[in-house]
């Protein structure tokens, strides 16, 4: 008999998928138009609380479409999180520009508000009206922080350097739809705000992404960048380099399925991690994300730091000893001043961030995870880090 597998987070397609998907089939709007789309920005953006939305093929795109919109050009230079999937770097870099990483904070482990201000005060100086980095020469265009995990950066403090240095905030929330600083969404503090609905994401549309902002001409000119800088309705007349970004009519329409439920999907994501929290309370070798004070997370993916001076197993040995029993988990992503593809990049003392990489492990948390499955997790890992038979 095949061995039961418990998964780290796969979709939940339980609501009125078949009923979307089958308009589009019915009306022949499958592809990059069509009213799915319309429906979709608009679910998001009165969910987020945001004027304005744009859909994207991925968040990777719509954080491109974002930092170009923010003034970013090439031999810049962007401020962004050291722990983070490499997206947001790469976005940087296809604009010719060059990622400055900050360290992540110990509690919250998102971007670190006072490495960010070490930079910008000690690292960098003004001068015609503009930020520069005294190391490197390059001029700072944007600060790009990264809510990972369904959590959000310290907003309040990022957003009052950004205004005391005149930097323009751009948000990867692409891991944290439904996640709130007090009554406002995710992605909707800054200038402009990025979303991911890839398959492991809260919500899903196969692939795709959104970008949210209240300023008009930002989200008319997303539009008409994503949609391959068209200017004639009726001729190929393009004006400058656009991008093929435009999300198919055919994953919108799954997209506005998904949004139907994801106050009810965030629900159960923060059950989840309670179930864990009680699952692990008094294990002094781990160590559980916190919740920031005034903020509500999803807990997109639960996540544990492994003790290695307490616990039986490092995190790697944690994670090889619960796939052999058909438990689903994966580290942290590898820091960005680490990775090959962005090596020499400027950054901060990033040891938080390496510590964080060396140690943490993210826990099945499907939507759908059953409370069955989430015992059998919880038990198999106090039993393994405090030295219980396998």
């Amino acid at each position: 008999m095949e061995k039961k597998m418990i998964p780290l987070s796969v979709p939940s397609l339980e609501g009125r998928e078949w009923d979307w998907v089958k308009e589009c089939l019915d009306t022949s709007w499958v592809s990059s138009a069509g009213p799915a789309v319309d429906r979709f920005e608009a679910m998001v953006a009165s969910h987020v609380g945001s004027s304005r939305a744009v859909a994207t093929v991925n968040g990777t795109a719509a954080i491109h479409i974002a930092l170009r919109l923010a003034g970013v050009q090439a031999e810049d230079e962007v401020i962004l999180s050291d722990l983070t999937f490499i997206a947001p770097a790469n976005a940087v870099r296809y604009l010719g520009a060059h990622p400055v990483l900050v360290d992540a904070e110990p509690d919250y482990w998102q971007m670190d508000p006072g490495k960010l201000e070490n930079f910008l005060v000690r690292d960098c100086i003004s001068k015609e009206g503009s930020l520069f980095n005294r190391h490197t020469g390059r001029r700072v265009r944007a600060i790009l922080p990264v809510h990972i995990l369904g959590g959000l950066c310290d907003m309040e403090s990022i957003l009052s350097l950004a205004g005391r240095f005149g930097l323009p905030v751009v948000e990867d929330a692409t891991e944290c739809l439904g996640a709130r600083w007090g009554k406002r969404g995710a992605g909707t503090l800054g200038l402009i705000g990025c979303f991911s609905f890839n398959g492991n994401k809260i919500i899903t549309t196969g692939g795709g992404g959104m970008l949210v902002t209240d300023d008009r001409g930002l989200a008319e000119r997303a539009r008409y960048l994503t949609t391959q800088a068209k200017d004639d309705p009726l001729e190929f007349v393009h004006g400058e380099v656009g991008y093929n970004y435009r999300l198919p009519n055919l994953l919108a329409a799954l997209g506005c399925a998904q949004m139907e439920l994801l106050d009810e999907f965030v629900r159960r994501k923060r059950a989840i991690a309670a179930g864990y929290a009680a699952d692990f309370d008094g294990l002094d070798m781990l160590t559980l994300l916190r919740e920031r004070p005034g903020t509500l997370s999803t807990h997109w993916l639960f996540t544990v730091l492994v003790d290695p001076s307490r616990s039986r197993l490092g995190s790697r040995d944690l994670m090889r000893r619960l796939d052999a029993q058909g438990i689903q988990t994966r580290p942290l992503w590898q820091p960005m001043h680490l990775s090959p593809a962005h090596r020499g990049s400027f950054a901060t003392d990033c040891s938080v961030s390496e510590r964080l990489n060396r140690d943490a492990l993210s826990l099945p948390c499907s939507v759908g995870l059953a409370e069955e499955d989430r015992r059998t997790v919880g038990s198999a890992v106090r039993r393994l880090v405090s030295g219980g038979c396998a």
